[in-house]
């Protein structure tokens, strides 16, 4: 099990697109960057003891997307983000 430290908040993030395809089922070309959210809303798993505000696990939190950072340990992947990119919990 993955313990967040020092101030960073363990969380679920949404699944990856299939950015080569759209909703319609039309394929993109190979260089085509879709623009990404820059705010998404994510769920907390865990979190380190010296956060700066009070969460509870399942809570959906609002976060910059550019800041999670993936972390894969023995073959499991951890997304975590520091306290601080939490700009709002639902």
């Amino acid at each position: 099990m993955f313990k967040p430290v020092n101030r960073h908040v363990l969380i679920k993030n949404r699944a990856p697109k299939n950015d080569k395809e759209t909703p319609m089922g039309i394929l993109l070309p190979e260089d085509f960057n879709p623009t990404e959210e820059r705010y998404i809303c994510s769920h907390v798993i865990d979190w380190a003891e010296d956060i700066r505000f009070k969460l509870r696990e399942g809570s959906k939190v609002i976060v910059d997307s550019s800041m999670i950072e993936e972390i894969t340990v023995d073959n499991a992947t951890y997304s975590i983000i520091q306290d601080n990119y939490i700009v709002g919990i639902i």
